[in-house]
């Protein structure tokens, strides 16, 4: 019989509970629904929704501070407005783990997407962030492990971001 195939969101799931993240900060996303749903299932972890992404990345930072282990998820239009904040967690030698699923990639449908999806990584990695972009969804998994064990072992700013290959594309309605 067929091994049952698990999403991508059940590999970063456990991998985050390997870990102990106490703390999820969120902008929901279509993408993330899968993950978020079981973040909410299991009771365990905290889970933050965000007015703006930015708001993330102090109450990671916080989180650090007071001895626990936080993320943020969101899509890759939010990594805009974090920029100013990302330096927070650098002067405090804090980690910033992020899971960012992207948009303005193979398949896009609105324009507006397109810019900050083509500069995502660019635009973190100016502000010290260590991007692990990863285009297989069998991937994601241990590429989120890795990501955060650099992030919470070396206290840095990591981010992973699932392409959208792996995510899908999508059409009017489905912002």
């Amino acid at each position: 019989m067929p091994k049952p195939v698990s999403h991508w969101s059940d590999d970063v799931f456990r991998a985050m509970k390997a870990r102990d993240v106490a703390m999820v900060c969120t902008v929901p996303d279509g993408g993330l629904t899968k993950l978020l749903g079981l973040i909410e299932d299991d009771g365990k972890i905290g889970l933050v929704t965000l007015s703006s992404e930015q708001e993330g990345i102090g109450v990671a930072t916080g989180c650090w501070l007071g001895g626990k282990r936080a993320m943020i998820a969101m899509q890759s239009s939010g990594v805009g407005n974090c920029i100013n904040a990302l330096g927070l967690p650098l002067a405090y030698r804090a980690p910033c783990l992020m899971l960012i699923t992207m948009r303005g990639q193979w398949g896009e449908f609105n324009p507006w997407q397109v810019p900050m999806g083509q500069a995502t990584k660019a635009t973190l990695e100016a502000m010290d962030v260590k991007c692990f972009p990863v285009d297989k969804a069998d991937e994601v998994g241990e590429t989120f492990a890795a990501a955060a064990d650099i992030a919470f072992n070396s206290r840095v700013s990591a981010a992973v971001l699932v392409s959208q290959r792996i995510v899908g594309a999508k059409g009017f309605g489905q912002q």
